[in-house]
């Protein structure tokens, strides 16, 4: 989060009196009496991906055939 807040600093800064002077680094003036010139490097970000092996179980769907008893109702009119 520090980060995050930081490199919002420095895009602030960015825009009010800093200028590049690298990959990744700033020149910032800051107002004091006078100024004070102060360096500032930016977060350097990688991604990548990993990948890893999971044992997963084998299952089998077999169709099968049951035979169930229904209940039947007649009704007989008089």
């Amino acid at each position: 989060m520090k980060k995050v807040i930081f490199a919002a600093a420095v895009i602030a800064l960015a825009a009010t009196g800093c200028k590049k002077t690298g990959e990744g680094e700033y020149e910032v003036q800051k107002p004091v009496v006078g100024t004070v010139t102060d360096t500032v490097h930016t977060p350097v970000v990688e991604t990548g991906v990993d990948s890893t092996k999971v044992a997963v179980p084998k299952v089998e769907v077999k169709k099968d055939s049951a035979t169930i008893k229904v209940p039947t109702v007649k009704i007989k009119k008089p």
